[in-house]
């Protein structure tokens, strides 16, 4: 449970550097309390990667361990090129961390839910999950995503538009790339 948890941490910690997620939460910050915008996003990150978690047990089980090691490989060496291609926010997410909220943990809750469906964090879990366990795997993912998540709102919020994005994201993506090769080299 350890392995999955630090390497899932590691991995979707990393993977969230420079995502959209991290400009959501930092643009629902500027506008409502951070602590009710980090409950939306560990309510919303818990219920994403559960979903994930059990996906990924469900195709490990299901498909000889070598065939998803290779595509595992593939996908982190995919996931490096999202990466180096980076997220924007659309004018549509800009709208919805803009709009006031009644209840901003259900807001932020909703909206990093719908995010994070089909997201390079989501799919990363679910390739983590194929192989490592459950609930490290879970509890790792999450975590790593909300504390990258809060960083991103801590640092933004004292840096401004003063992040090297670009360092970021290069770092994450050989970081991805590191560990496909890995993954490539060890199905092989």
């Amino acid at each position: 449970m350890l392995t999955a948890f630090l390497v899932s941490f590691g991995v979707i910690f990393v993977a969230e550097m420079g995502d959209k997620s991290q400009l959501m939460a930092l643009t629902f910050a500027t506008r409502h309390p951070t602590a009710q915008v980090l409950i939306g996003i560990t309510a919303a990150t818990a219920l994403v990667h559960g979903v994930s978690v059990f996906v990924g047990a469900a195709l490990g089980a299901a498909i000889p361990t070598r065939p998803i090691s290779i595509v595992a490989a593939i996908a982190f060496i995919g996931f490096g090129l999202w990466t180096l291609r980076g997220d924007k926010l659309t004018d549509a997410d800009e709208a919805r961390a803009a709009k006031p909220a009644r209840n901003t943990v259900l807001a932020v809750g909703g909206v990093f839910f719908l995010a994070e469906l089909g997201d390079k964090t989501m799919l990363a879990t679910i390739t983590l999950a194929t192989d490592h366990g459950l609930f490290g795997t879970w509890l790792g993912s999450t975590i790593g995503m909300v504390i990258a998540d809060a960083l991103a709102i801590v640092v933004g919020k004292q840096l401004g538009a003063r992040l090297p994005e670009k360092a970021i994201k290069i770092s994450a993506s050989i970081i991805f790339f590191v560990f496909g090769i890995i993954l490539l080299v060890e199905a092989i």
